[in-house]
């Protein structure tokens, strides 16, 4: 019965929190002393954006590291009607993609310093394990 009431209760509990917004995001990071990881997707057409979300970003091993090291932020640009965010979301995700990923690739994950300097960049699905990619997260100084 135990074991019942403590998968019942991982099963309902939420994920990491990924911010939309990159100003919260970067006061959190300075309060926090924390990374900020920026991941560009197209979540319901983008086949790499989809597998690098359940291959490796929401995977325990990321989040695991992610609790301790990072602030996320997802610009997400869906194409169906149903899934676009607010208008607000949009304008972020727009200055967003203006400020970091002018050329519009999908999947494009950057790490960023509080003050939003980029330290590393991933073009596309990283092609490695979940392990690899927060060895890399980790050796970036």
């Amino acid at each position: 019965m135990k074991l019942l009431f403590i998968y019942i209760a991982l099963l309902f509990t939420p994920g990491m929190s990924w911010l939309g917004d990159f100003s919260a995001a970067k006061n959190q990071a300075t309060q926090q002393h924390k990374r900020i990881l920026i991941n560009f997707s197209g979540s319901d057409w983008c086949g790499p954006c989809i597998r690098l979300r359940s291959e490796i970003l929401e995977t325990e091993t990321f989040e695991a590291y992610a609790k301790d090291h990072l602030v996320l932020v997802r610009a997400d640009f869906p194409r169906q009607k149903k899934n676009q965010p607010s208008n607000e979301q949009v304008k972020l995700n727009e200055a967003l993609a203006d400020k970091y990923n002018a050329e519009g690739k999908f999947p494009y994950t950057l790490l960023v310093d509080e003050t939003g300097k980029v330290l590393k960049t991933w073009d596309g699905f990283p092609n490695e394990t979940p392990e690899q990619f927060v060895d890399d997260l980790s050796a970036v100084r």
